[in-house]
């Protein structure tokens, strides 16, 4: 408890700091200025808008968890009152004694399954297995009670979830599938070496099938050269496929292969796709666009992705290789906004 309340007070303390920043930067007057130049109210909101809408979010969720918990010790307390008993007793009563014990053949069943990945001896796998159990028996009883204690009960909760932030992206020589009027767009910064953007093609791929014609999907370059050092000359690569119109079947190359991109390798998956090895070799080696790359980069950065996969849904971001139902749940709601 003095853990998250400790928490609670950085995170309110933080949003203070940030907070008046954005306000002033609802003034048109310029906020500072170098050598003449003004640093504008639109460039600092964009700059402080990712990262100050995970801090509200981050303080949302606080708040939420704390409302649900309160709704709960008083829907116990008022059954508890209408029965006449303690509260302990009530939780006896409708949770421990319906959970019952855990049975030694469900704790064999477990041990089964953990004891070759466990150093410790039997008896303490078993009672911590034992513990396990029954903690989970006891949850979902008492979820279950609690479920029907707010059935019969007027429950309204007035606390809302903060605006959703929405980052404005640059559309010029967007690399893009899908119609270019969808109501949902997509964009996806991605490094072709990082193994979290690899596994979560799959997602993606039932994310398009799933929503078609509904979905546009947008590529941005953001190779980490930190971690994958040969990464950068791979995106190079691909955008001179796009040069060719082969940018995508370049793209599933690279994941498919990856982390494979020395000079032959990435001129085998040109050879692969189908693109003039010729022009593509002299794109490659050229250079040319070294710089649209980076641009993408520095985007990404100005936007506060420090990581990949990052993905930006109608402006709303989502960082990190997330579960289809996270995407799914965004862009439904991206949907019924469009209606």
């Amino acid at each position: 408890m003095v853990q998250a309340v400790t928490a609670f007070g950085a995170l309110i303390a933080l949003a203070w700091l940030v907070v008046p920043a954005a306000v002033h930067a609802a003034g048109s007057e310029p906020l500072a200025e170098v050598d003449g130049t003004a640093i504008t109210a639109e460039e600092v909101e964009q700059a402080i808008g990712a990262p100050l809408a995970r801090l509200e979010e981050q303080i949302y969720t606080l708040k939420q968890q704390k409302v649900e918990a309160l709704i709960e010790e008083r829907l116990l307390a008022q059954e508890a009152a209408r029965r006449g008993i303690p509260v302990q007793a009530l939780l006896d009563a409708e949770v421990a004694s319906k959970a019952g014990p855990v049975t030694e053949q469900e704790i064999e069943d477990v041990y089964r399954t953990q004891k070759a990945r466990s150093r410790r001896d039997e008896a303490t796998i078993r009672e911590q297995i034992r513990s396990d159990l029954q903690g989970q028996r006891l949850a979902t009883h008492r979820d279950a009670f609690l479920r029907s204690l707010r059935s019969q009960a007027q429950v309204v909760v007035h606390l809302q979830a903060p605006p959703a932030f929405r980052a404005e992206l640059a559309a010029d020589a967007a690399i893009f599938k899908g119609p270019a009027t969808a109501p949902v767009t997509i964009v996806k910064f991605e490094d072709f070496h990082c193994p979290h953007c690899k596994r979560f093609q799959a997602t993606l791929a039932k994310i398009l099938s799933r929503y078609g014609d509904k979905v546009k999907l947008v590529h941005r370059d953001f190779p980490v050269d930190r971690l994958h050092p040969q990464a950068r000359k791979a995106h190079e690569a691909a955008r001179c496929a796009h040069d060719q119109g082969k940018f995508w079947a370049y793209h599933d190359a690279l994941y498919a292969n990856a982390p494979k991109a020395g000079p032959a390798q990435l001129k085998a998956y040109a050879r692969e796709v189908g693109l003039d090895l010729a022009a593509f070799e002299r794109c490659l080696t050229g250079g040319t666009l070294q710089d649209a790359v980076q641009k993408d980069v520095e985007e990404g950065i100005s936007l506060g992705v420090s990581g990949t996969p990052a993905f930006f849904i109608n402006g709303r971001m989502l960082s990190g290789a997330k579960t289809l139902e996270s995407f799914v749940r965004v862009i439904e709601e991206e949907l019924a906004r469009a209606r």
